[in-house]
């Protein structure tokens, strides 16, 4: 292990990952109400989405009227219902006003209020770019480009112009944009998206889709395949260059075969998490642990925003031994996409020497529980998070247990579930050697499981004390030592549920489960009451865990494991809690350690093996047709190289792995590094 990995220790891995997670800044949270603050952008947007939701009304007040009118005509004629709709449709495209008899005018045709009510989509390219509206750039211009390009088509070619699909594709983008601008227009003027705009203009934003993607995809499929036929369209570039023309109608139906699906997938996920968001109860005023107040408004609102949390936390962290980064990190403009190269900085920085890498580690925490607030059960009293847990607490936890029922078997053996089957002795030990020269794990993990199937004597943990904070998680070690009859120190939620779950699970094992109660064990008439009387809160409660697991089984060594997980901006709450128990257990307990669940989405020190390995795998895969495709239409945002040059410092070069990636929330990314 080189120095600085030795001297990183449990508080370096705590700031990293707190760090990483914090980045992705949360939403504010405020209290009280709000009022939207309408300034020059947001008249602008006004005006752009009105103006473009009038354009697309007078599109439908056209087309609507001449469709059914021709439609009429047509079955009066003696034509089928069918053949009525297509004959309507051939004509929606030059629908006039005289056409839709409300005016004997003939200008402006739809023709040409469609051509600029949709060419004026490209300003959304242009919003996006420059921050007025936080849409994707590359969606939005795979998106609008689409459009462009069959506008383009439509407008150049008679064939399209007059065949049934080119009504489909202009009724369904109409009747998808008048709802859309206006509620545009909504949520702007009510500065409430999500809850403020009237819900049927909310349903009709996410709900159409559903039906108008297939047909608008259908009847753009429709003027693409019929543009290619037409021969006015395909000699627009002369005759010699038909066959460019040709292409370029017949490229898009290859595009949107793989492209429709994704693309309405995208949509419905958005409509699921709008309607979340639109009925998610109001969060429950601040208890426990807390997010700091940023700014209060003058009317006493207060509001507690991650982003000015988090660039505060991790400049301290790398002001400690490199002020001038740290004002890069304060000035950083654009957080949201900027906050991965100064975690590059902090990472490099702790590589210089392990003094560095524990003054970065210290600094960042120190900042952490300084800012952090913490809020008293009744909110009266708030305090700092390091004035919390520097507090004497006088109500303490009762203590409950309960041993397994089960004998430890005599002759234990490691297993390991693989292809439908366990394997286990020399078997497993092959298989290991395949993973490791295949690359699947490390030779370090390989050789500590080749070591416990050595060594059978190391699966009995009848005498080792294990705390998992998150005992409940789905990911966490609890079944594996109850089978290993080890000595569990659980720590979850107060839910009866959970706790039916665990003690059971318990009972029917070799192991022991000792767990917080709010009264007496012996006190609780039946099982179901000491459910309910067990648990306890890692947000609201933090001191007093702490306190409770302090004093329990003295002279024990205890292995803390952090297990917690929560979405989103809690989850940087619970982190920072899980670390302020581990931090005072490894000061106050002897012996005590620590063990981490990590994620792969992570900014960390690897070995010079593994570097090579990745760099290696890397220059292999991007070599395939697929991962350059990838790698092109993602505008070099795809398939990008994780790995760096190494970092020199005491002790030798020091290789490192960026697996940080934009898609997480980014609060999510110093909570990792905590």
């Amino acid at each position: 292990m080189n120095l600085v990995q030795r001297a990183r220790g449990n508080n370096i891995h705590s700031i990293r990952h707190f760090l990483i997670f914090m980045t992705m800044a949360a939403p504010s949270v405020t209290k009280g109400k709000q009022g939207p603050a309408l300034g020059p952008k947001e008249f602008y947007l006004i005006i752009y989405n009105a103006l473009c939701c009038i354009g697309w009304a007078y599109v439908l007040a056209l087309g609507i009227p001449s469709f059914i009118s021709s439609v009429a005509s047509a079955t009066s004629s003696g034509e089928s219902i069918i053949d009525a709709l297509k004959t309507a449709g051939r004509g929606v495209y030059a629908a006039t006003p005289a056409s839709a008899g409300w005016a004997p005018e003939t200008t402006p045709s739809l023709a040409s209020i469609l051509f600029y009510v949709q060419s004026a989509a490209i300003l959304e390219i242009v919003h996006a770019a420059i921050g007025f509206v936080r849409s994707p750039v590359f969606v939005t211009v795979l998106q609008v480009g689409s459009r462009i390009v069959a506008l383009h088509m439509i407008t150049n070619s008679p064939s399209a112009q007059s065949q049934w699909g080119a009504a489909l594709m202009i009724f369904s983008w109409a009747l998808v944009e008048v709802p859309r601008y206006l509620f545009y227009v909504t949520a702007i003027v009510t500065g409430d998206a999500t809850k403020k705009t009237p819900f049927p203009l909310f349903w009709l934003r996410y709900s159409l889709f559903a039906v108008l993607y297939p047909t608008g995809i259908s009847g753009e499929l429709s003027v693409f395949i019929t543009a290619s036929k037409c021969d006015t369209f395909l000699s627009l570039l002369g005759k010699n260059n038909t066959s460019i023309m040709y292409w370029y109608a017949m490229a898009f139906p290859i595009i949107y075969v793989p492209g429709a699906l994704p693309m309405i997938l995208n949509m419905a996920s958005n409509r699921k998490n709008a309607f979340k968001k639109r009925f998610a109860k109001p969060p429950p005023p601040p208890r426990g642990l807390v997010w700091p107040v940023t700014e209060t408004k003058p009317n006493g609102e207060e509001v507690r925003s991650s982003t000015p949390t988090a660039k505060e936390i991790l400049a301290a962290a790398i002001g400690a031994v490199d002020p001038e980064l740290a004002e890069k990190v304060r000035n950083e403009k654009k957080w949201r996409f900027g906050y991965v190269k100064h975690l590059v900085a902090m990472v490099e920085c702790q590589c210089k020497s392990p003094e560095d890498a524990l003054k970065v580690a210290n600094a960042g925490l120190n900042k952490a529980y300084s800012l952090f607030q913490f809020v008293s059960k009744d909110g009266s009293k708030t305090t700092t998070f390091a004035e919390a847990m520097a507090a004497k607490n006088d109500t303490k936890f009762h203590t409950g247990f309960v041993k397994g029922e089960l004998a430890s078997p005599k002759d234990k053996k490691l297993e390991v579930g693989y292809k439908g089957k366990s394997i286990s002795g020399d078997e497993l030990k092959m298989q290991v050697k395949k993973w490791v020269d295949y690359g699947t794990i490390e030779p370090s993990a390989g050789e500590a499981i080749c070591n416990c199937v050595n060594n059978p004597g190391w699966l009995d943990l009848s005498d080792k004390y294990f705390v998992l904070l998150g005992a409940g998680s789905a990911m966490g070690p609890f079944e594996v030592l109850m089978s290993l009859g080890a000595n569990v120190i659980a720590i979850d939620l107060d839910r009866p549920q959970i706790w039916k779950r665990l003690i059971n699970r318990a009972k029917n094992s070799s192991g022991s489960i000792t767990f917080p109660m709010t009264k007496e064990q012996s006190s609780c008439t039946d099982e179901d009451e000491m459910f309910a009387s067990s648990g306890c809160n890692l947000f609201t409660e933090t001191p007093l865990i702490r306190d409770w697991l302090v004093d329990l089984y003295p002279g024990k060594s205890f292995t803390v494991g952090s297990y917690a997980y929560l979405n989103g901006a809690l989850h940087v709450q619970v982190s920072l809690a899980m670390d302020a128990i581990c931090r005072d257990l490894c000061d106050r307990r002897k012996g005590t350690s620590l063990a981490y669940l990590c994620t792969p989405t992570d900014l960390h020190l690897i070995p010079k093996e593994a570097h090579d390995a990745a760099l290696a795998n890397y220059k292999e895969f991007s070599k395939k047709p697929f991962c350059m495709l990838m790698k092109l239409l993602g505008g070099r945002k795809f398939l990008r190289k994780n790995v760096r040059n190494p970092v020199s410092g005491v002790g030798g070069d020091f290789y490192y792995v960026n697996g940080e990636c934009f898609a997480k929330f980014h609060a999510y990314s110093v909570s990792i590094s905590i």
